[in-house]
């Protein structure tokens, strides 16, 4: 007994993993610097107002580079940037293959000969050719084919806020587009699908709004609909097994009545690859027999957990509304990510290229900020959504180990989150950088295996695959486990280490339920994710089906249905934690206490009932006795 952990759920709460929050409080504080530094050195003006490829930062004065020409320009009024060739989109590098200059106005309309050119310069003011020419030259000077831009000039207009010429018509960019989008190989099968989302953008939004709708009411109903759900779901299993052996026994017995017309060796590999999927399928089918034979009375208590799931949620209503929340602070902070990588694109000193053109490139060790920035994004990243999972871990905590509901706090929910901030960020901290020192690695993997596709050969991509396909399982079970330590650092107020130890014990003792509750139980939130898909892809086609204003809607309800799997998986991944965080306690609940005084179970009656009907077939079976067969308190 002194050997046991003495759990003491929410009886008091202690800062856990200290020195990993100080760890986390530098490696933002980094983050900042990278902020800082993009911003000072010019990097924001540049990325804003944008620049030419002589180094000139539009809509101001700039300083001379040495040994470039063209740099050094007061270019005040002129505020656009203008790419001589904007549809020269080099997809390996990411970037427009073009010289730019900067320019009084973009052009709008299309521009077809060089005298237009000329004609928009002097009309407009605004010289779409190099520098060095005037626009008198452009129809005389013959450098005029290298230094003018490639014609016919695409009608343009200015991007909001970053000052960049970009064609109006999307055809220009059909080669990028074709590379993004495999079946689209003609422009106006494009514009069709646009012009079909833009007719039809209220629709899309209420059913979106059907999908969200769909969500809320299926987290409420599923607990009494779960029961149903196994049933059929082992009915199904059952069917689906003995009728694809049998299928491939008749088959088998069809070829070899028949066998003797056809005495080719294609009739015999065919005859014998058969017989080898039957006995596999039948042993397949034997083998799953046997574990659902053996699973059947665990199935009981995933029905009993998604039970108290659904009365969790309605104890806690503000559970529904966590991924709101989440997905609101990961959008703020990508946002942020994105915009600091941008800054650091046009980060560094001014270097000539090969070309005579300027580049900007960052020197020493600066020009490793890139990697900083990029751990951080997987890092925080991870943070946000570990923080998500110990507030949920928390609230469901204190709802289980509330033994008088009545007597719950106002918002478990925000008592949660004050434990979290005041006690916990550092848990928090360090489960996340060990999912992200995983993570790291098969990313590095994935693009080395991108980069060499067509290049390396049959065992080195076999390994790459391997390689990848190992951290990702590692990845998914250490997030299955963070998650529990999370679990068990909410109850007892230990470190991310003590708790992880405490609860992978847990689990190990409870493995044949573990298996039992993340079968059963994703493969029920999953015919509920189908179940919202459906139904609003349904909604979808027969509200489309009445739009006659285009004639391709197919992008709209792929649009549709993508977004109700979304908000179908961030609702359904919320009660998966709850049964989760529920089963962890159950687990322990069962372990310390046995119902008699003084060790009274913190169950719910649902629960209670499980543990009574499995302490009765024990006894029934000669193998309940001594404490086991003691009566069970009510609560």
């Amino acid at each position: 007994k002194s050997s046991k952990r003495d759990w003491k759920p929410l009886e008091d709460h202690s800062c856990t993993d200290v020195p990993w929050l100080l760890l986390f409080i530098l490696f933002c504080i980094g983050m900042g610097f990278i902020c800082g530094f993009s911003i000072a050195t010019g990097a924001a003006a540049r990325l804003l107002s944008g620049y030419d490829s002589y180094g000139n930062i539009c809509g101001q004065k700039n300083v001379k580079v040495e040994g470039i020409v063209n740099s050094g320009l007061d270019l005040t009024h002129k505020k656009y940037v203008f790419f001589l060739d904007p549809c020269n989109i080099d997809l390996v590098h990411q970037k427009i293959k073009s010289i730019a200059l900067c320019v009084s106005a973009c052009p709008r309309k299309e521009l077809k000969t060089l005298a237009d050119i000329q004609k928009f310069a002097e009309t407009n003011g605004s010289t779409l050719c190099s520098y060095e020419l005037q626009p008198a030259e452009y129809t005389t000077d013959p450098r005029a084919a290298k230094l003018c831009p490639k014609y016919p000039v695409p009608e343009s207009a200015p991007i909001p806020f970053f000052h960049r010429c970009a064609p109006v018509n999307i055809s220009c960019y059909a080669k990028f587009a074709e590379a993004l989008i495999t079946f689209v190989s003609d422009s106006s099968v494009l514009h069709r699908l646009i012009s079909g989302v833009m007719t039809s953008k209220e629709i899309i939004m209420g059913l979106c709004l059907l999908s969200l709708v769909l969500s809320m009411i299926l987290m409420v109903i599923i607990r009494y609909i779960s029961r149903v759900l196994v049933w059929i779901l082992t009915i199904l299993v059952i069917l689906g097994s003995l009728g694809g052996t049998g299928v491939l026994w008749w088959l088998y017995a069809k070829q070899r009545m028949s066998a003797g017309a056809l005495e080719t060796q294609i009739a015999k590999d065919n005859l014998q690859a058969l017989l080898i999927y039957a006995i596999a399928a039948t042993v397949f089918t034997v083998i799953l027999f046997l574990i659902m034979l053996i699973m059947r009375k665990r199935v009981a208590l995933t029905i009993a957990l998604f039970h108290v799931a659904g009365k969790v949620f309605i104890h806690l209503p503000l559970l529904v509304f966590q991924p709101f929340w989440t997905f609101f602070v990961l959008i703020l902070f990508w946002t942020y990510w994105i915009t600091i990588l941008l800054f650091l694109g046009t980060t560094g000193s001014p270097v000539p290229n090969e070309e005579g053109l300027v580049e900007f490139r960052m020197a020493g060790p600066l020009k490793y900020m890139w990697w900083y920035h990029a751990v951080g994004l997987i890092w925080i990243s991870e943070f946000i959504l570990a923080c998500q999972q110990m507030t949920v871990a928390g609230a469901v905590v204190t709802y289980y180990f509330t033994r008088e509901k009545r007597n719950l706090p106002f918002t478990p929910i925000l008592g949660s989150v004050n434990r979290l901030v005041c006690y916990h960020l550092g848990t928090v901290a360090k489960g996340s950088f060990i999912i992200t020192l995983v993570k790291i690695p098969r990313m590095i993997l994935m693009y080395i295996h991108t980069q060499l596709k067509g290049k390396e050969n049959a065992c080195a991509r076999c390994m790459l695959k391997a390689c990848i396909c190992c951290l990702w399982c590692l990845e998914k079970c250490l997030t299955y486990l963070n998650q529990n330590a999370y679990t068990a650092t909410a109850i007892n107020s230990t470190n991310f280490c003590t708790s992880a130890k405490d609860a992978f014990v847990i689990l190990v003792e409870n493995a044949l339920r573990v298996a039992a509750i993340n079968t059963v139980g994703d493969f029920m939130l999953f015919l509920g994710k189908v179940l919202i898909v459906c139904s609003t892809g349904l909604a979808g086609i027969m509200l489309l089906n009445y739009q006659r204003d285009y004639t391709i809607w197919v992008l709209p309800l792929i649009i549709v249905c993508l977004f109700a799997f979304l908000v179908a998986h961030c609702f359904l991944s919320i009660y998966e934690m709850v049964v989760d965080v529920l089963f962890l306690c159950f687990a322990i609940d069962t372990k310390y206490n046995d119902g008699s005084p003084g060790r009274e179970f913190y169950m719910d009656k649902v629960l209670m009932e499980f543990v009574e009907n499995s302490k009765k077939s024990m006894k029934e079976a000669g193998r309940g006795g001594g404490a086991e067969g003691r009566e069970l308190k009510p609560m």
